[in-house]
């Protein structure tokens, strides 16, 4: 049996809970700061009451054979208390985060060739604290290795779209131009579907731009029209859906600004790219954050 923890469990955590005890043949280790004592997922299949250890103590916790971290990007510091014990006999660390800087963020507490990044895209949202609403297919990628292969295995029989892929920095810079102009529906406070407007169509489309640019000036290959690709695609999804920075904003927590704005203007000063509206949204969502 495979031992797996799951240090952080919101909607992409709860997610990954249920295919994985769906899978069969994984104990299941969730790590939280808050005690839970169940944990149900709301799955396009149906109900899942996930069976897994709870735990909330980082020095208590078992020596496992992977460990899946779906912590927010800002949270690496206290992600890392979990892996010492976690990792005490080399488990590889799967990161489930957003951005492009899986690996930047935990080198710092790890061995980088046991850090496997990880694209994740599915529309969940966390309904209260040991319930998640699963509203579509999890999609997986991973770079094609060893390691990413044996991580796409333990999705085996599951609903999960998981695969191993040869351009995954193109892959993830991809997904990042969806999360960037996400940043609109949490600084005004309403769901997906206020980029149906006009006006916010066009704020929209100069935020994934400069993002693309800076993509490519990385070594994504991105189409030409890959912002019009990005907001058609939001202007069809559900418009009551929330994203998890305006979940995070409504809930009163911190945000993942810096790892989804904040590194196309770092990034982008580091090429010469200006990225005024990226620059915008960034001071903007951290002034209003800093007078919650």
């Amino acid at each position: 049996m495979t031992r797996i923890a799951i240090v952080g469990v919101g909607a992409i955590g709860g997610v990954t809970a249920a295919l994985l005890q769906q899978a069969g043949g994984h104990e299941l280790f969730l790590c939280t700061r808050r005690p839970m004592a169940r944990l149900s997922v709301e799955t396009p299949e149906g109900l899942v009451s996930v069976q897994a250890n709870f735990l909330t103590d980082p020095d208590v916790a078992p020596v496992v054979n992977w460990v899946l971290v779906a912590t927010k990007a800002y949270d690496v510091a206290g992600t890392a208390k979990w892996l010492e014990r976690l990792c005490a006999e080399g488990a590889p660390v799967v990161v489930l985060q957003n951005g492009v800087e899986h690996r930047e963020r935990f080198v710092p507490y790890m061995s980088m060739e046991k850090i496997l990044p990880a694209m994740v895209d599915c529309p969940a949202e966390r309904q209260s604290l040991d319930k998640v609403r699963q509203r579509g297919v999890m999609h997986l990628r991973v770079p094609d290795s060893a390691q990413g292969r044996d991580f796409v295995e333990l999705f085996a029989g599951t609903s999960a779209d998981a695969s191993v892929v040869e351009d995954f920095l193109t892959v993830v810079w991809r997904k990042l131009c969806f999360n960037s102009a996400g940043v609109l529906s949490a600084l005004v406070a309403q769901p997906a579907g206020v980029v149906r407007d006009e006006a916010m169509g066009e704020v929209a489309l100069a935020i994934i731009r400069e993002c693309a640019a800076v993509a490519r000036a990385e070594g994504a290959h991105l189409e030409d029209n890959v912002a019009e690709m990005v907001l058609a695609a939001q202007r069809a999804a559900p418009p009551d859906s929330i994203n998890s920075m305006l979940a995070d904003r409504q809930a009163g927590r911190p945000v993942e600004i810096d790892a989804r704005n904040g590194v196309i203007v770092r990034l982008g000063h580091k090429h010469g790219i200006a990225t005024p509206a990226n620059r915008m949204a960034v001071a903007l969502m951290e002034t209003m954050v800093a007078g919650r």
